[in-house]
């Protein structure tokens, strides 16, 4: 069972509150632990997804191990400001331990959609492009995928997957540059999207 959303506020009144949530964490207060777990699930779901594909068997444990790790490294953060970012990190961190546990990478097919907020039906056409896009983006190294689909799947800016990533921003530039000149060398051989490379 889901715990309610508990929305940040907003303002004056929302900065308070995230420096009140982070000294709760610190100081593992158990009132701290649910609210971080609240205000946050859905955005290290859709972090975790980005990592490892909606078709995920374990994104469950996943998730519960990144809230596990930051409640036990709490004591690390000292800017409420930085609790998204904070969090990302820990997710994305998370999700390529359990890549590299693994003898092999178990991506499935997955779309932008997070799996517990199911879209419309697209076309055909727009299903066979997606489905070729993330086929795609299993061939890149790791290390050039994850930042990759943060920045052009979430549109996150540059600081954020440089944090999230924990390199750099000008790592994060020579990646992205790698990354894009390998996808859309491989898209270019992509029978289904070779007519959306030609009206893009």
């Amino acid at each position: 069972m889901r715990l309610p959303a508990s929305p940040r506020p907003s303002g004056e009144a929302g900065r308070e509150d995230d420096i009140r949530l982070v000294r709760g964490l610190r100081e593992h207060e158990p009132w701290a632990a649910a609210v971080l777990a609240q205000r946050y699930l859905d955005h290290v779901r859709r972090v975790l997804v980005r990592v490892m594909g909606a078709g995920e068997p374990d994104l469950d444990d996943l998730v519960q191990e990144v809230f596990t790790r930051a409640l036990g490294g709490a004591h690390r953060l000292s800017f409420a400001g930085a609790l998204t970012s904070w969090l990302t990190s820990i997710a994305v961190f998370t999700g390529r331990e359990a890549i590299r546990r693994r003898s092999r990478w178990r991506w499935l097919w997955f779309t932008a959609t997070p799996p517990d907020r199911p879209a419309p039906e697209p076309p055909a056409e727009v299903s066979d492009a997606a489905r070729a896009v993330y086929a795609l983006l299993d061939r890149l190294p790791v290390d050039e995928r994850i930042p990759f689909a943060l920045r052009t799947i979430d549109g996150m800016d540059l600081g954020e997957v440089a944090a999230a990533c924990g390199v750099s921003v000008p790592t994060v530039r020579r990646r992205l540059a790698r990354a894009e000149r390998r996808f859309f060398a491989l898209a270019a051989s992509c029978e289904s999207l070779l007519p959306w490379m030609r009206t893009s």
